[in-house]
């Protein structure tokens, strides 16, 4: 028999073995590779990190940018398409502005069909009518994308990237407005730190509407402490848990991992696909050997 940790006040699984739940979800092929555009220190154009990917096996790609790489957006498609890396999702802005507007048509004109990842944010509020009027503004702010996403076969999902639009509560709240069937939830654990007590019943409420799970190395309070709000998967105290846990949730969308730090966003890669490897080998009660040592972060001094 072998229990896990605690998160929080939730006992995550008690298990006697592996966990044998559909062992494709951490799958390369299921794989996303995330936050390597401007935040990658080899400065990659289109045709070097649509190679990268495949070089790392890795088959599909969530697209962020800056105003630099607006007039890009056409050639990395086409270096995408040469390599064979499934363009599963576009970072894009919280209003149908003129960007907006450009990636739809380049989505279009390329027939494009993907996630469309849209943020928010807002301090708490204060009272149910608060509440209401919030929901109700932010479905206003929604909705427009997500027809023009309709029209040309995308979905939005809405991104957790801290403040009140960051809560799953709040976006179950807002698709619920919305009544939209291309509407749903991308969950970044990376923005979840403040989550890990109750990210169990937090998973359960998000699942009917989860299309997207975006991994982190977790470290108890890495949220505040410097250095341990981006961690490579392995690293982190919950990691082995939070992977039992999504993988015995029956979520079976794509896996995203990260680079989000000024690292080589390849090397990064790499640190992230070692500590998923050494960690599915314990899920499946496989050899594990030792715990692996990163290229792109190194743990504070006295943590071990």
């Amino acid at each position: 028999m072998r229990s896990v940790l605690l998160l929080g006040c939730y006992t995550v699984l008690t298990l006697a073995g592996p966990v044998h739940a559909d062992e494709s979800l951490f799958a390369r092929d299921n794989l996303v590779a995330w936050c390597i555009v401007p935040f990658d220190a080899q400065k990659r154009g289109p045709e070097q990190r649509a190679a990268m990917l495949e070089r790392l096996d890795i088959h599909q790609l969530a697209y962020d940018w800056r105003a630099e790489h607006i007039p890009t957006f056409t050639a990395e498609i086409e270096a995408l398409k040469r390599h064979r890396i499934k363009l599963t999702a576009f970072w894009f802005p919280t209003t149908l502005d003129k960007d907006a507007q450009t990636i739809l048509a380049v989505l279009k004109q390329n027939g494009i069909h993907t996630q469309l990842w849209v943020m928010g944010g807002g301090g708490p509020t204060h009272s149910d009518a608060e509440q209401r009027e919030r929901v109700v503004a932010e479905a206003a702010r929604i909705r427009p994308i997500a027809e023009a996403a309709a029209q040309i076969g995308c979905s939005v999902e809405l991104y957790n990237h801290d403040g009140w639009f960051g809560e799953p509560e709040n976006q179950i709240a807002i698709i619920k407005e919305l009544k939209l069937p291309n509407v749903g939830i991308v969950y970044n654990l990376h923005h979840g730190h403040q989550h890990m007590a109750r990210f169990p019943e937090l998973l359960k409420q998000m699942l009917p509407y989860l299309h997207a799970l975006n991994l982190n190395g977790m470290m108890k309070n890495g949220q505040l402490v410097g250095g341990q709000i981006i961690l490579p998967l392995g690293q982190g105290d919950y990691d082995l848990e939070l992977l039992e846990l999504i993988r015995a949730s029956g979520y079976r969308g794509p896996i995203g991992i990260l680079n989000h730090t000024g690292e080589d966003a390849e090397a990064r890669l790499r640190d992230n696909l070692d500590g998923l490897d050494w960690l599915v080998a314990q899920l499946d009660g496989k050899p594990a050997g030792p715990k692996p040592h990163p290229r792109t972060w190194h743990p504070p001094a006295g943590k071990h």
